[in-house]
């Protein structure tokens, strides 16, 4: 990848569920630029496209139609293997619903990537608490989810989100069950992660107030880019 490439590059990308009469075009041909270490959040109505870009850019899907490149690689030409492989080693992911297993320790949940990776218990615990030393949990390593605020519990699937050290931290609607003081505390951990780890982050939101922290916001309407935005954090955008 060239210095001055983006890490991640969308170019007429479309996507179509269905056939005949039954046919949805989610995607109309979105080109999108992301640099390496931005913050950047993903707004759009429902239906707009922006939670399928998502699940393309997270490789949890394929374009229809389109290049996707990734670090200068063509993405839509992997397979399913070579996309879980990506997924592994690049990747990490935050969802609104947290997503732990009840019955295991907030440690455990965080190594569980680790496990996967074939790690050693040794290893898994030393990364493990390094990641909720991180979203400052280390103290509470051997609580269930059951025993943590969903604050805190939302900083646990962080940590395990981030406990593989990926390039992209992929969140969607990260903040959508917490009260307006703990998304405050969530959105400061991103920032920081993505300020001083330097993990590009891409969070969907509908919540203006959290994609003020962002650098870049792009907005999507009707399966395209409307517009794109970068602005200061906390600040006024300044349209692209």
């Amino acid at each position: 990848m060239a210095d001055n490439a983006p890490l991640i590059r969308l170019r007429g990308v479309r996507k179509v569920y269905g056939t005949g009469a039954t046919q949805f075009q989610a995607l109309k041909g979105v080109d999108l630029d992301i640099q390496q270490g931005d913050f950047v959040a993903v707004m759009g109505p429902s239906g707009s496209g922006k939670s399928t870009t998502m699940n393309i850019l997270g490789c949890l899907d394929v374009p229809s139609a389109g290049e996707f490149l990734f670090r200068g690689h063509h993405i839509e030409t992997l397979d399913r293997d070579q996309r879980a492989l990506l997924r592994r080693k690049y990747l990490g992911f935050v969802f609104q619903g947290f997503n732990l297993l009840s019955r295991t320790t907030a440690l455990e949940n965080v190594e569980l990537p680790l496990l996967y990776r074939g790690e050693s218990k040794a290893r898994r615990r030393e990364l493990g608490m390094g990641a909720l030393a991180k979203v400052g949990l280390d103290r509470w390593w051997d609580h269930t989810p059951a025993e943590l605020s969903g604050g805190q519990q939302q900083r646990v699937a962080i940590a395990r989100a981030i406990v593989t050290k990926p390039d992209v931290l992929l969140a969607d609607e990260p903040t959508g069950n917490l009260d307006s003081e703990r998304s405050v505390e969530i959105m400061e951990l991103l920032t920081g992660l993505n300020r001083d780890a330097g993990i590009t982050v891409l969070m969907v939101t509908h919540e203006p107030d959290m994609a003020a922290f962002a650098r870049t916001v792009v907005h999507f309407k009707d399966g395209l880019v409307e517009r794109i935005e970068a602005q200061h954090r906390q600040g006024a955008a300044v349209e692209a």
